[in-house]
Order: structure tokens, then C-alpha cells, then sequence
């Protein structure tokens, strides 16, 4: 049940703790996801794939505000929770207030950092720290032609 997957920082490390007690690898990746589309849906498939267990860390309503505008997010952090962890590619889902998820990278230490390939793995957030940890970073292909930027230009321009 989704609810089941959403954590707070402090249950997110309880759980995080079981895992690595039982030798499961443990991914993290991060984003706004503001408005679900195809392209997220296949990221995070593919994100499972890399791991035993996948965490979404989603920036909070405010942080979105400071990183895509006043207009944004289209969705409340509430909403974006719920349909974050009604996916069956996601095992926990956490909020994060920052601009980014670096503090609490540092804090759950993940095993396998997961960004997209249009990121340069110098420019990941948290890829020293993983790494540093012995950890791995992974780039994952978009899905081209899906984005939440293009999808809101074309609701505006058809109201």
C-alpha cells in the first residue's frame, strides 16, 4: 500500500538499517516530479532494476518554488508522494526541504546513487559522498520526448 512507503527521514533510516542488515542493495534517486509522465515511469523502472530496494527523495513544495518558480508545483508534495509511491518500481518515498537532497544522501549513504544521463556525473549531487562510502553512481537514459515542462506548455496552450 503506498502509504506503507512514505517516510520520514527518521523511518527512512530505520528501514534503510533492516536492509543493509540483510545485505540489500539500496538505491536513491530524486526529483520534483511534479506531473507523472512516461518518462519518469521508465526512469524508475529502470532505477529498480539497479537495486533491492529504490528510494524517491522528492522536493517539497518550497523547494520547487526556489528551482522552477513561483508557478510550480502544479502538484502539492502531498499529491506527489502519493503517486510516487502507488508505483510498484518504488520501495520508499521521503521529502526532502532543500534545493537539494544532498543532506540526506549524506544521511542514508545509499549504495547505488541513481541520476539521469543528461546529468555529468561531476554535477551529481551526493556523488562524492557515495562514492566516498564505497558506493556506485549509475546514469539512466530519458525517455525522449517526455517532459513535465513540455507537457505544461501544451495544456497552456489548449485553455
Amino acid at each position: 500500500m503506498y502509504k506503507d512507503k512514505i517516510k520520514s527521514t527518521a523511518e527512512l533510516l530505520k528501514e534503510v538499517k533492516k536492509l543493509k542488515k540483510r545485505k540489500k542493495t539500496v538505491g536513491f534517486t530524486n526529483g520534483c516530479f511534479d506531473l507523472l509522465h512516461a518518462g519518469h515511469a521508465k526512469y524508475l523502472q529502470d532505477a529498480k532494476k539497479k537495486c533491492d530496494a529504490l528510494i524517491i527523495a522528492i522536493n517539497s513544495d518550497s523547494s520547487v518554488k526556489k528551482i522552477k518558480g513561483e508557478k510550480r508545483p502544479i502538484n502539492s508534495q502531498k499529491a506527489r508522494q502519493i503517486v510516487i509511491a502507488a508505483l510498484e518500481s518504488v520501495d520508499f518515498v521521503v521529502l526532502f526541504k532543500e534545493t537539494t537532497p544532498l543532506k540526506l544522501i549524506q544521511t542514508v549513504k545509499p549504495d547505488i546513487l541513481i541520476k539521469g544521463a543528461d546529468w555529468k556525473k561531476k554535477d551529481i549531487v551526493g556523488a562524492k559522498e557515495v562514492s566516498s562510502n564505497g558506493g556506485k553512481i549509475i546514469r539512466i537514459s530519458f525517455l525522449k520526448g517526455y517532459s513535465t515542462s513540455a507537457i505544461i506548455k501544451k495544456i497552456s496552450s489548449k485553455i
